[in-house]
């Protein structure tokens, strides 16, 4: 896999996991976007057909329910680890809480992956080459961003 191909997923991981993150938010402080705002996005990237549209709403509906559910009990676990902390420790039950919460974390990057994977299965070749084009020019939008930010703090006189 090509760095530029293996960019391309981890931002559409992360733009993708949104809704997984903003879960966790407390209230008020972020809106998960819907999965119908989401495929709206991607559809004026590359301009989906509607069979496209309703096939990634399916799918994106169900994979972030799959993940919000491993999340929860990810959380429930951290908990009790949390509990177990003292001095009157059961070693055994920590090291299963744990076992499971790694296999868990394990579970929500395979589901993310596997998210990933249908939705560019869902997309023509074409459109795929106009999401890596728009990406590619968005990173190159953000490092001549940041070489600007570097030049700005390198004239500051200190």
């Amino acid at each position: 896999m090509t760095v530029l191909k293996s960019l391309a997923i981890s931002t559409l991981t992360l733009a993708l996991a949104a809704p997984a993150l903003a879960q966790q938010m407390p209230q008020g402080q972020g809106q998960a976007p819907s999965a119908e705002d989401q495929v709206s996005q991607l559809d004026e990237l590359v301009d989906l057909d509607d069979n496209q549209e309703q096939e990634l709403v399916t799918l994106l509906n169900d994979s972030q329910s799959r993940i919000q559910e491993l999340q929860a009990e990810a959380r429930e676990l951290q908990m009790q680890l949390q509990g177990s902390i003292g001095p009157e420790f059961d070693e055994a039950t920590i090291r299963q809480d744990a076992e499971r919460l790694g296999q868990l974390t394990g579970d929500m990057m395979a589901e993310s992956v596997l998210m990933q994977s249908r939705l560019e299965a869902t997309l023509t070749q074409e459109q795929r080459d106009e999401l890596q084009r728009q990406m590619e020019a968005q990173q190159e939008a953000m490092r001549q961003m940041q070489e600007q930010m570097q030049r700005q703090q390198q004239s500051r006189p200190e």
